[in-house]
Order: structure tokens, then sequence, then C-alpha cells
């Protein structure tokens, strides 16, 4: 079959917990996956599985923490 090029912009906390393990998949099987994170996070990390690219953010992990 054919592979395919995906973008990923998700969420952090329990949505990226469930998602990193279908973009790991799709990669393994021969997908170009780009997942696009923001540069203050709770989970999410760069990784050599699949290409990663940061965005600058307006908030600070302090910020991130009080919004729960």
């Amino acid at each position: 079959s054919d592979a395919g090029k995906l973008l990923v912009v998700p969420m952090d906390g329990s949505h990226w917990l469930s998602m990193w393990q279908v973009v790991e998949k799709l990669t393994e099987r021969g997908h170009k996956v780009v997942v696009l994170i923001p540069e203050v996070s709770w989970q999410m990390k760069t990784t050599q599985a699949y290409m990663v690219k940061i965005h600058p953010v307006s908030y600070t992990l302090e910020e991130l923490d009080g919004s729960l």
C-alpha cells in the first residue's frame, strides 16, 4: 500500500497519551508523520520515531499547571 503524509497537532494531556502510540504505528508502516508540539508541554517530547516541530507559546509551565 502507499504511504501517506500526516500532520498531527495534538492536545496535551490524556489526548496525547493515547495518540502517540497511533503516531508511532503509522511511522512504522511507512507514513511520514510530523507532530507539531508546543515548546511548553506536560508530556510531549521530541523523539527519533517521527519528525517533531516545536512552536512557541505565550504561556509558561507554571501557567499551564495552574490551568488545571
